[in-house]
């Protein structure tokens, strides 16, 4: 799930992630924080300047392969924040 904030500020977009217990141990949360991270780099030039990204790993996320994790996220950013 992505949650999408604007401001009337022009700054560097904000990112957030949320990743409960229901989706694994540490571990796991830990990797998919990461992997959500390098994709949210990776999308930035084409996130609008001043939104503030929420995302929030359903417990699928953890068997999920990157490639499959990426084009999701991608998708979303690019319905809900893209400039």
């Amino acid at each position: 799930m992505t949650y999408v904030g604007t401001s009337l500020e022009t700054g560097v977009p904000r990112f957030g992630f949320i990743v409960s217990r229901q989706v694994g141990s540490a571990v796991t949360r830990n990797t998919i924080r990461r992997r959500l991270k390098a994709v949210c780099a990776e999308a930035l030039p084409s996130v609008r300047g001043g939104a503030s990204i929420v995302i929030r790993a359903l417990p699928s996320a953890a068997t999920t392969d990157y490639a499959t994790l990426r084009a999701d996220v991608v998708r979303c950013l690019e319905r809900k924040a893209s400039a």
